[in-house]
């Protein structure tokens, strides 16, 4: 269905009735007149893709700025117009927005050495100013739900492609709106045999039922809810199709037998109010034995903050709530752009996430094409653990690494004089492989001089083994110094 420019200011006059929304229009009008006959595949006025990238970024809650560079995003690379132009008509930050885009170019595989670069030039864009993945992902959502205008072969490449770059990015950004949509419109494309048959279970077998528990539940809570005046608004979050899929094939189960389709969330106005609600909640159903989660004391390393808790509820069914205030579920559906939409621009742009500078460390280190590929994959892109220190700083590690890994994330000193490690308080191995939630406490001795050779063999991440490889060749430097100066 056809996006006009009127739905993308009511989105954004819906988040905010008094903002002026002038240079929006300015842009729409600007775009359309530079695009002007040009057609998109299906055969569609190409400003339609502009005016859908711009929407999904209204959706989100990004800034003013970052909507006009959505409209604008295409047009150094598809019309006679410039950045010059737009820096002209609209000022430095669009134009800066717009060239990190034309810097990240449309990805496409050429050849690996091609796709590498492209590649790198997205991460370049991205630690300059993180916004511009934001809108990478508006025009990427477009262009898979757009997919069944191209070949099959196309369409296969061009899904492989998000799900492994830009779905996990996503992630690591909590933009989980983005994500889910993007990995469910992949999973229909990679897997349509499978897509199918799930689609229809679910929608046949479990949407409807679902639907019903969650009206039951509601209509139970609601009214305890009300007994403490307490302002609230309850919300069925389902699983997307593709993490059923997900968890279907990892713990090798049929669709009836998985539970957690659906969770139920409970927005409040104030964090007091959410562990207010988790009481209640206890009172009126028997909570499940450790599965309780604080992540508003002790948030998730991308930002996201909630009560979790599963409960035995109504006819002894197993029940997940989340409770979080509005300003959190926001966050936890636009992550990291929610920030700027609550005002907290300045923090977010001086922190910018540790993947980002993992993947640039791992731009520098990799030589060759095909390397840094499976570097980023298997380093940055794998599903992420977070374990703790015992003062409670949360790390961000690649699932399968080590307390070595740990160590060298922590401080590159620690990493070096490691003598041992302790994981919830229990002495353990150096290849043990660190879960979610580990306690960990690296044992450190000042006369430990350099890292085991063995440890390349241990470590799974990139910055562990280029502090390593490092420590190891100004160790045998010192070494041969020494036996120098003592011929």
């Amino acid at each position: 269905m056809p996006v006009t420019i009127q739905q993308i200011i009511s989105q954004v006059k819906k988040d905010d009735p008094k903002i002026n929304t002038d240079i929006i229009r300015l842009a729409y009008d600007f775009a359309r007149e530079a695009h002007n006959g040009q057609t998109r595949r299906r055969g569609e006025p190409y400003i339609q893709h502009c005016l859908q990238t711009a929407l999904t970024l209204a959706e989100i809650k990004a800034e003013i700025d970052v909507i006009v560079a959505g409209l604008l995003h295409d047009i150094p690379e598809d019309t006679n117009l410039t950045l010059k132009d737009i820096e002209k008509n609209f000022g430095k930050k669009v134009a800066f927005l717009v060239e990190g885009i034309t810097k990240v170019g449309k990805i496409k595989y050429r050849g690996v050495e091609r796709y590498v670069e492209s590649l790198k030039k997205m991460f370049i864009a991205t630690a300059a100013d993180i916004r511009v993945i934001l809108i990478k992902f508006a025009d990427r959502l477009h262009n898979l739900e757009t997919l069944e205008a191209l070949p099959p072969k196309k369409q296969l490449r061009i899904a492989q492609e998000s799900m492994e770059i830009y779905v996990p990015i996503a992630g690591l950004l909590g933009i989980w709106y983005l994500k889910h949509k993007m990995e469910n419109l992949c999973f229909k494309y990679l897997f349509p045999e499978e897509y199918k048959k799930l689609e229809f279970k679910y929608e046949f077998e479990k949407k409807l039922e679902n639907e019903k528990f969650v009206e039951r539940t509601t209509n139970f809570l609601t009214p305890k809810l009300k007994e403490e005046n307490i302002e609230f608004e309850i919300k069925g979050r389902f699983k997307s199709l593709y993490s059923i899929f997900l968890k279907m094939q990892r713990k090798d189960r049929k669709f009836s037998e998985i539970y957690d389709v659906f969770a139920l969330r409970v927005i409040t106005e104030n964090i007091a109010d959410c562990y207010k609600i988790i009481g209640i909640i206890h009172s009126l159903w028997k909570p499940k034995s450790h599965r309780f989660k604080d992540y508003i004391a002790v948030p998730k390393p991308n930002g996201y903050r909630a009560l979790h808790t599963t409960v035995f509820g109504p006819n002894g069914k197993i029940t997940e709530f989340q409770v979080l205030t509005r300003k959190m579920y926001d966050e936890s559906l636009f992550g990291i752009a929610a920030h700027w939409y609550y005002k907290d621009k300045s923090a977010q742009l001086k922190r910018q996430p540790r993947w980002i500078k993992d993947i640039l460390d791992i731009m520098q280190q990799s030589q060759k094409g095909d390397e840094f590929v499976s570097a980023a994959k298997l380093g940055v892109f794998k599903n992420r653990i977070f374990v703790f220190t015992p003062k409670g700083d949360v790390f961000d590690l690649p699932e399968g690494a080590t307390p070595i890994d740990f160590a060298y994330a922590v401080h590159t000193e620690i990493g070096n004089k490691c003598t041992g490690v302790l994981i919830n308080d229990i002495m353990s191995p150096l290849n043990t492989e660190l879960k979610s939630g580990d306690l960990v406490e690296v044992i450190t001795s000042k006369a430990r001089i350099k890292p085991g050779k063995d440890w390349l063999k241990l470590a799974k991440t990139q910055r562990a083994r280029a502090k390593i490889k490092q420590a190891l060749k100004e160790g045998q430097q010192g070494a041969l110094r020494r036996l120098i100066g003592w011929k």
